[in-house]
This record gives structure tokens, sequence and C-alpha cells, in this order.
């Protein structure tokens, strides 16, 4: 598998825009749920497993939401698509798109063809609002578990993040936003790969090692989630100018030397121009200095079109910076993790995450997925998907 910065942009930015937002869509209420589903419409087994330890099936909710063609959709317990309607909405405000586990053991369900996410909710179900978009349209809003006054806050949930269509199955555990619930994923087919598995004990570790961090301690809510630095950082919980003296030694130090940057479009040379950090190779690049924020998001001056260029070498950078190699490695991106958050500024949440995995890999920031350490795994012929909750504890 490629890793992103050698591989299309646009998988993570089309479900990075699902979080926490409500995503614009056609409208939907007019088309029948058999008509959205087109003619790969067998689905792909899904088995949901609850080896939570702690919640029992009953306790476990699940939600599959997402887009098909644009069109914003989610799963009903029988496989089928069915369009997002503002007449879902009950007496209480909210839609109940709740698929409930079987009494005990395995549940097995089929996943239709679509974009989306996979949300498990413990012990309460996820209040999830229809609303109209800025066109008029119905579109869902989705959890932020990040935002004090989002209604589900206080509800114990997570999610993996998922494409299914004719090219096959692409799908993550992620943590970009927020870590909560542990879950694994295993997709069978012409392999056979599981990842997000933690080590005995990986829940504890992740909120005990943020915890002690006095700069990241505040992202740890309870026994909840844990927050994403970026979030946090929006909330008032994180310091916004954090890894602003790493950043400004990177820009120190090259403006005297130069930056390799390597992608599937080549070599790219960069030096610190201006105030900016200028590549030059098979397309000219640059970038402003960027702040705390930017790196956390891999946004803002670290912003990645999907154009070949720009994009692949704003992702190497991301990498760098979250995870604090840029000034050990000057030629982009290194594969060795063990050269990884190793300074005392770096993305300790991000560090927590992976040291906590079986394979080291998660989705600890945006570009985790340069040199190949997210928790992605993809099939070009898919014959089946296991969603495990993980435990708690042990």
């Amino acid at each position: 598998m490629a890793p992103r910065h050698q591989r299309p942009l646009g998988r993570r930015k089309l479900l990075f825009a699902l979080g926490g937002a409500v995503v614009a869509a056609p409208a939907l209420a007019a088309i029948a749920p058999h008509a959205l589903a087109g003619p790969t419409a067998a689905g792909l087994p899904l088995t949901i497993v609850n080896d939570s330890g702690s919640f029992s099936n009953a306790s476990v909710h699940v939600y599959i939401v997402g887009n098909q063609d644009g069109r914003q959709v989610r799963v009903t317990p029988d496989g089928t698509l069915a369009p997002i309607s503002l007449s879902d909405n009950g007496p209480d405000g909210f839609t109940d798109y709740a698929i409930s586990l079987t009494g005990s053991g395995e549940t097995r369900l089929s996943l239709p063809p679509m974009s989306g996410r996979i949300y498990v909710a413990l012990g309460r179900k996820l209040k999830l609002k229809a609303v109209a978009d800025g066109n008029g349209n119905a579109a869902l809003q989705y959890p932020a578990g990040w935002v004090t006054s989002d209604p589900n806050y206080e509800v114990l949930h997570d999610c993996a993040e998922f494409t299914y269509n004719s090219a096959g199955m692409f799908c993550n555990t992620t943590m970009v936003d927020m870590f909560s619930v542990p879950l694994s994923i295993r997709l069978t087919g012409a392999k056979d790969q599981t990842t997000g598995t933690l080590r005995p004990g990986g829940r504890a570790s992740v909120f005990a090692a943020v915890r002690q961090n006095a700069d990241f301690a505040r992202l740890v809510v309870d026994d909840t989630r844990v927050l994403a630095p970026g979030h946090g950082l929006d909330a008032g919980l994180f310091p916004k100018d954090y890894l602003a003296p790493y950043i400004d030694e990177v820009w120190s130090t090259y403006t005297g030397r130069d930056l390799l940057v390597t992608t599937n479009a080549g070599a790219f040379t960069g030096r610190v121009r201006g105030d900016r950090l200028t590549f030059d190779g098979p397309a000219q690049v640059s970038f402003a200095r960027p702040s705390t924020r930017d790196v956390l998001f891999c946004d803002g001056t670290l912003a990645a079109p999907n154009d070949g260029t720009t994009g692949p070498v704003a992702a190497v950078l991301g990498a760098g910076f979250n995870r604090s190699t840029l000034l050990s490695h000057p030629s982009q991106p290194t594969a060795d993790p063990a050269a990884f958050y190793r300074g005392p500024l770096t993305n300790h949440y991000s560090a927590a995450l992976h040291a906590a995995t079986e394979d080291g890999r998660a989705y600890g920031f945006a570009f985790d997925d340069v040199a190949d350490f997210a928790s992605y795994i993809q099939d070009t012929a898919p014959t089946g998907i296991r969603l495990t909750l993980t435990p708690f504890e042990s």
C-alpha cells in the first residue's frame, strides 16, 4: 500500500468532512432506499464483535452513516441504504438510526457501497439530528465529542471510517479527532489484514501517558475520551503556541541548509527564502511559516491540495512536524519509528496512541499515513470486514 504522500489525497479529505459538521447533500426525500444502492447492492458482509468486557451487547448501539454519490445516507438494520430525511427526527428532535446488536455473540450485517463512518455508542444512544443544509437539503449533524455543548458530549462513543466501492474496501480506525473506544478492524479478501488492536491495558496507557504531560493533561476528559490537541487548542485546553519554538528552529535551520522531500512526483529540495520554505523540483512549491494549529490539524499553511505536487510535500511536512523529525532528518519522510516523537516538543497524543497499538499504527493526526504508519488497510477484492470493540481493561 502506497503511503499517503504517494497516493491520491482524496480519501482523508472526504472522510474528514464528515466529522462534527453538517455535510451538504442533494435532496433525498423523494428517493426510495433501494434506488440509492446501485448495481453492486449485494453489500459486503460486516461483523460487529463486542469484546469490550465492560458493556453488554444490549448496551452497544451501532450507526452506519455517510455519503453515496454525494448524497447523505444511512444504513438500516437490514443493510438497506436510506436517505437522511428531516422527518426522521423524533419528538425529542433527534433521529434514531441505531442498529442493535444481537442478544449475544457476533452481529452480522451487510454494508452497501458508500463512504462514511461506523459509530459505536456505549451505554446510551447518540443524538444525531437531521437538519437542512445551506441549500435546503437534508443533512446530518455528526457527533463532536470535543465540543462541550454537543448533545453527545456525555456519550461514550467512537468510530471507524471506510470507503467501499467498485475499487474495493478502504478503511481505518481513527483518532484524528479524539480517542475513546478501542476498536480494531479485520479485512479479508485478497489478504487477511487487521489493524487498530491495542496492547493489553492499551486504553488506560493512552489516558495515563497524555495525562502525565502538563501541556496535554487537560485533553483527558474523565474516563470518557482523550481529545486531539488541535481540538484542545480550539477549546482553550492546549497552548496555542506549543510548537512555536520547534517551528522557529526548523525555519532557522533550513535557512542555511537544504531539506529534501521525496514523493512519487520526485525529489523536492527546499530552503527558507523570505520566511517561506520554498522547494524546487518537479514543480516549485512553497509554504509560509505554520502555526501550532496548522501543524496539529495539518491545515492552514500546511493544507494539502490534491494536485500531485504541493499536496504530497505538505503531507510529508505535516508528518515531520507532528513526529518532530524535521531537525534530525533533513531527508524526508523518514520511515524509522524509533526516530519519532523524540523531542520534548512533539505530538505526545499521537505518540501515546502509537505506543498502545500492537502493530504500532494509529491515526493520531491527519497525515499519519505518511510512510505507512496509520491504522489503515485496504483490499481490492474484499470478502468481509469485522469491527471489534476490544477490551477496555486487561
